[in-house]
């Protein structure tokens, strides 16, 4: 509203201007994520029940050292990947299915002011993640080193690299293809990214390949740096960057709004 005298306005129509607006999606964003039980389940619940789990049980051989030392990196790897990939191609598969993405696409928030919502949201989802999951992982005894720049580098390319394949998928595929496909990849790369198995358990073949998964180059990365005090990981950060870029490119071509 704009005064034209005393105690007399007039209307002053038009979009707000694009950071809040952008702002305001994200914590709508947020809100949503943190509300929905299964979101939940993927982000929070099943991570947390898994780094606690292994770490008291004696069920997976990780090797020399303390259990958490080899777990705590590889689940905050599986919580970047159930927020940036499983929840969000879920999440962005129904609002296309019922229409949500279509109305949005036709207000003043331009559709990469959208993703760029959807982004932070995820971030902030990612931030509430790590802290939880750190603080649990110090209480069970966790002793982490490293460089923290090389740590940061990995979780933003590797949410990139998770965040561009989510969308993919939600973008191409109906709402329930990519609820199943999306849980399936999920339990796939649980048991075969190196979270809770480490990769030298399996055949030398499959190292190889397995190596090359998102999953694979974050939860190495990020334990040999947090783990072994390594110095920038620039092998995992050149495979993350190569998903990221391939990810998000595919996504930004054959996303499709209806």
């Amino acid at each position: 509203m704009t005064a034209t005298g005393t105690g007399t306005y007039t209307p002053k129509p038009g979009a707000a201007p694009l950071p809040r607006m952008i702002a305001a999606q994200a914590a709508l964003e947020t809100k949503m994520l943190l509300r929905n039980g299964e979101q939940l389940l993927l982000t929070v619940v099943i991570p947390t029940l898994l780094l606690v789990l292994f770490s008291t049980v004696d069920i997976v051989d990780t090797g020399a050292g303390e259990a958490v030392d080899f777990l705590a990196p590889g689940i905050l790897a599986l919580a970047v990947m159930s927020t940036a990939f499983t929840g969000q191609a879920i999440a962005t598969g129904f609002e296309r299915r019922y229409g949500v993405l279509k109305r949005l696409a036709s207000s003043p928030l331009p559709r990469w002011g959208l993703m760029t919502a959807k982004t932070v949201s995820v971030l902030v989802t990612e931030m509430l993640q790590v802290i939880l999951l750190t603080v649990i992982a110090f209480a069970l005894g966790w002793s982490p080193q490293g460089n923290p720049i090389a740590v940061l580098l990995l979780l933003v390319l590797g949410t990139a690299a998770f965040s561009g394949l989510g969308l993919l998928m939600a973008g191409t595929l109906k709402a329930e293809a990519t609820l199943a496909a999306a849980n399936l990849v999920f339990l796939l790369l649980l048991v075969g990214g190196g979270v809770i198995v480490p990769l030298d358990k399996f055949p030398p073949g499959a190292q190889d390949v397995l190596g090359l998964l998102p999953i694979s180059a974050l939860s190495d990365g990020l334990r040999d740096v947090l783990q072994h005090g390594a110095g920038m990981p620039w092998g995992d950060l050149a495979i993350l960057a190569v998903w990221a870029v391939v990810g998000l490119a595919a996504a930004g071509k054959f996303f499709r709004w209806e």
